[in-house]
């Protein structure tokens, strides 16, 4: 998956600027850079208020406040039923989030988190709308290690998209991101294990989340589930899936219109990218 800027389609070089005060050694950044850069902040502050609550029962307003920069705290946003194992799992990736936070708004500066709705009823709202009828009872991200996991094979990937994509456009090499596989070997493991209480596997879930992610998406295949078919796989030289900002708010409001908030970001997000698709439908 790549990230590819509707501003930056061409490829533009300037001089790298610093900010005053920074010592000879600081990475440069580039003023082309800063608006990419920022528009993973949402990513992060998704991922990172996800993981934290899920493991901790607590968010971003308690871990790294300052980083919040005042926004409004999540919605719905509560502790999740892990065993042992996976809530510390969580618990680290929540951290890591924090990092990240921190490092990209220290380096291009950034916004207030922007309202996020993790609730339970947004996930379930997003699952039956992946298998196109309600499921009962409501799916839950909180019921078990198992539904968290699908909920997060949701949540990383716009995570992940916020960094892998936003790579081709950087010109400052050093500062691209490191993209993370965290979730698909969990999942491609428990591949034929039947989801409780439901009467759909794990694939079958993954399956209709990136059924649902290409239909918001609206541009041909951005995704696929943990199962991949041959003639969709790198083996036969399938293309590498381009998305576009447009594409990547489609997906995380879940309208299939990047002027149109709604799904995690009830508000839209923050930054100029963002903000400009709201201001001019």
């Amino acid at each position: 998956m790549v990230l590819i800027s509707s501003k930056l389609m061409h490829t533009c070089f300037s001089s790298p600027t610093c900010p005053s005060g920074y010592p000879e050694q600081a990475i440069p950044i580039y003023k082309e850079d800063i608006d990419m850069m920022q528009f993973a902040e949402n990513l992060e502050h998704l991922e990172a208020d996800f993981f934290l609550w899920s493991a901790l029962g607590y968010g971003l307003d308690q871990v790294a406040p300052s980083s919040a920069m005042g926004g409004p705290p999540p919605i719905g946003a509560q502790k999740a039923n892990l065993d042992a194992l996976t809530q510390h799992i969580i618990e680290e990736f929540g951290y890591q989030e924090v990092g990240h936070l921190r490092a990209l708004k220290i380096t291009v500066g950034g916004f207030s988190r922007p309202l996020l709705d993790l609730s339970a009823h947004n996930f379930a709202k997003l699952f039956d709308q992946a298998f196109g009828s309600p499921l009962i009872p409501p799916f839950d991200p909180n019921r078990d290690s198992l539904s968290y996991m699908l909920a997060s094979y949701v949540i990383p990937y716009v995570g992940l998209v916020g960094y892998v994509g936003t790579n081709p456009n950087i010109n400052a090499t050093s500062q691209r991101g490191r993209p993370r596989c965290r979730y698909p070997s969990y999942l491609y493991e428990r591949a034929e294990e039947v989801v409780h209480p439901y009467n759909h596997t794990v694939a079958e879930f993954t399956i209709r989340i990136s059924e649902l992610r290409n239909q918001l998406a609206m541009c041909g295949i951005k995704d696929e589930g943990i199962i991949v078919p041959l003639e969709l796989g790198a083996e036969n030289g399938f293309p590498l899936p381009i998305l576009t900002p447009q594409e990547v708010l489609r997906i995380v409001y879940g309208t299939g219109d990047e002027h149109v908030p709604g799904g995690f970001y009830p508000d839209g997000g923050n930054g100029r990218i963002a903000r400009e698709f709201l201001e001019k439908p």
